[in-house]
């Protein structure tokens, strides 16, 4: 991976991080100025909108610490796992929260209930998303089966010469 993509990607992290902080403080704020909410102002909207931006924060420090493994040349070892399928976590969280977004919604579409066939539409893709990446977790463990299997033969090699 390039110097220049590393970089472009790191930019976007670091938007989506700084954007993710501050829907969060601002959920903070709202919590705790809202006069209208009464004694309990912790609504299962907000609470899902917080958790979602968590899932979206765990992700992205996730695929940070990939990226750093990508540069460093490490990423073909066993320790890219941890990161893989916390990313498939936090993708597959994510999607139940929405599929939660769209329960809480489905009630006011009672005239429009393509609207929830839509956000439902949406989880899946979400979903989607997580397949893809565990897809792509399975390469990545043929690659580290690949390269261990190189080392062995390699090492072999050196016995023999």
């Amino acid at each position: 991976m390039g110097q220049m993509t590393v970089r472009a990607l790191r930019a976007v992290l670091v938007v989506v991080l700084t954007g993710t902080v501050f829907v969060q403080a601002s959920m903070a704020w709202a919590l705790a100025t809202d006069p209208e909410q009464g004694s309990l102002p912790l609504t299962p909207l907000r609470l899902v909108t917080i958790l979602g931006m968590v899932t979206a924060q765990v992700a992205v420090v996730s695929v940070w610490r990939l990226v750093t493994m990508v540069r460093r040349g490490t990423v073909f070892s066993h320790a890219a796992f941890r990161y893989v399928d916390t990313v498939i976590g936090a993708i597959v969280a994510a999607s139940l929260l929405w599929f939660t977004v769209t329960a809480l919604n489905a009630p006011g579409q009672r005239e429009d209930p393509g609207v929830t066939v839509i956000m439902g539409g949406v989880g899946l893709a979400i979903l989607g998303v997580a397949l893809l990446v565990l897809v792509m977790r399975t390469l990545l463990a043929q690659a580290v089966a690949r390269d261990v299997e190189a080392s062995r033969m390699q090492a072999e090699l050196d016995e023999v010469i």
